[in-house]
């Protein structure tokens, strides 16, 4: 059981590294190409609270999953 949630573990990580890596490579190369963004208090609070806000309701469906279907 311990051996079979390691992997379910291991797999999500992999995945968040994954979508963390292709979100870089999106921010460095595709964004000289679009407008600029003016420098405001309210986008900067958007910029550091959306990452966070995404992580968080990804943990919480991911928990809600495995409450549903938890790993025998």
């Amino acid at each position: 059981m311990a051996h079979k949630l390691m992997g379910i573990q291991f797999n999500f990580i992999v995945k968040v590294l994954i979508l963390s890596l292709s979100i870089s490579l999106l921010i460095k190369y595709a964004s000289p190409s679009l407008p600029s963004i003016p420098a405001t208090s309210g986008n900067a609070l958007i910029a550091v609270l959306t990452p966070a806000i995404i992580l968080a309701i990804a943990l919480l469906w991911r928990f809600w999953t495995f409450q549903k279907h938890p790993v025998e």
